[in-house]
């Protein structure tokens, strides 16, 4: 009911608003439309994410691939024609997959001996050469791994806990499971476990492994090796311990941790007019995983970054606050581009007003999620604009989530929002082999690029 309550007070608030626009109100409405058409019949959003996915590929921090990209994000802010391209240094992990990633389930009395569709956890140790073999104990989560205790000791540790569908939002049904990823080896070695297999994290059913990020491994317990397990050879492994009682896995993966690499945050921005040192910020991040193209996650963002200060420099915007896109490196394994951005604004401005971040995925957008509660100032300022994107169904602006790299801004007086997009589709490709170029429409992204560009010129010129 609470819930209810907040959606409706914010929609009867957003509608008030709608119909009291005076004359400036009304010449912002004409240049978001203007905006759009430029954007649909001139955009360059999905070319550059083209270049990006299929000339560069997938870009995990501290591989050739992301310097390139590094490269790549420097070159297109100058023919983009922004202002001040630069780039900065920012030390990053380097981890490597890796050649060999096997799981066979062996001699299964319903099935035999077969082999199951495994990838890499990031940040994963590899196993010997031979692998590590053991029994399978099914759990659904961390209580149930605790109740077991020391029965799991010498075993391999199924997570088999899956996102919820019933949930309207899939960003809500992953929150409720990712910690299966994240923490599971951490959780299953204090027991003895010997490595764990982690259900993707993805509503889809299909035989495609979903990867992602675990938590640095904690002091003074066993480090074991994690990977996921596609949704279908979950769904098969949990059926053979139902037939069989007992089976047992080999696990081979040759992942390793290397040497940090010296990288970089590619940024760049349209100066200010009358208040050059306040900063609206637009960011993505540069790196992705190792599978797939990396296009919705998040090429898409960086593109949208790019393209929304290439909009308003294409229609002769003059902004009074500098707008500045940031293509963050290394949110995947580390959070390391984010941090150092941060700090750098710490210790020498300039004043960061507000930031808006994509790393939902290229799809629909439905507006914006705002970092405030419900009532205040912050948000009714920024959701009284919510009018001007009403024409493509971008009008839903509500409390909630900014997003990871811009999190690091949030001390600093920061007010944080993200890209909300359409969410039924996205674990369709996250991390995985799915998340290519061409499952991003080219409408959906540009769209996508308008709010940004929109919102932060808006700012820009009226502030919070």
């Amino acid at each position: 009911m609470k819930r209810i309550l907040i959606v409706l007070t914010l929609g009867l608030f957003i509608a008030n608003n709608s119909f009291s626009q005076n004359g400036e109100d009304s010449d912002y409405l004409m240049i978001s439309e203007k905006m759009t058409d430029l954007a649909l019949s001139e955009g360059k959003a999905y070319e550059m994410l083209r270049t990006l996915c299929l000339d560069v590929g997938p870009r995990l921090s501290g591989s050739s691939e992301a310097a390139a990209a590094v490269e790549w994000g420097r070159q297109t802010m100058i023919n983009s024609e922004l202002d001040n391209v630069f780039l900065q240094d920012v030390y990053v992990p380097h981890w490597v997959r890796g050649s060999i990633e096997t799981a066979t389930l062996l001699n299964s009395s319903s099935l035999g001996t077969i082999e199951l569709t495994v990838c890499a956890l990031g940040r994963s140790v590899g196993t010997p050469e031979p692998g590590v073999t053991g029994d399978v104990v099914e759990v659904n989560g961390f209580d149930e791994l605790r109740a077991l205790g020391d029965k799991v000791k010498g075993k391999i540790v199924f997570y088999n806990r899956p996102m919820d569908s019933r949930k309207r939002n899939t960003f809500e049904a992953y929150s409720g499971a990712v910690d299966q990823r994240s923490s599971g080896a951490i959780e299953a070695a204090k027991f003895g476990a010997v490595a764990v297999l982690v259900r993707s994290m993805t509503t889809r059913l299909d035989d495609v492994p979903h990867t992602g990020a675990m938590r640095d491994y904690a002091e003074g317990i066993t480090k074991i090796p994690a990977a996921a397990i596609s949704t279908v050879d979950a769904n098969l492994l949990s059926s053979a311990l139902k037939t069989d009682g007992v089976v047992s896995v080999n696990l081979r993966l040759s992942c390793k941790t290397l040497p940090d690499v010296l990288s970089a945050n590619v940024i760049g921005e349209i100066i200010g007019t009358e208040l050059p040192d306040e900063v609206i910020l637009v960011g993505g991040h540069l790196d992705s995983w190792d599978k797939g193209h990396g296009a919705h996650d998040d090429g898409s963002g960086c593109v949208q970054s790019i393209e929304a200060l290439r909009l308003i420099k294409a229609m002769g915007l003059k902004p009074k606050r500098t707008i500045r896109a940031v293509l963050y490196m290394n949110e995947e394994n580390g959070m390391r581009g984010g941090q150092v951005y941060a700090d750098s604004v710490k210790q020498s401005g300039p004043k960061h007003v507000a930031a808006i971040e994509s790393d939902r995925g290229g799809l629909a957008p439905r507006g914006l999620t705002i970092k405030a509660e419900l009532e205040s100032p912050e948000l009714q300022s920024i959701a009284k604009w919510s009018y001007l994107f009403e024409g493509i169904d971008a009008d839903k602006f509500i409390p909630g989530y900014g997003g990871v790299d811009i999190s690091t801004l949030e001390p600093l007086g920061t007010l944080l929002m993200g890209l909300s997009v359409d969410p039924n589709r996205y674990f369709d490709y996250h991390h995985s082999d799915n998340d290519t170029f061409d499952k991003v429409n080219e409408r959906e992204l540009e769209l996508g690029a308008v709010v940004m560009a929109m919102m932060s010129y808006v700012l820009a010129m009226e502030g919070i």
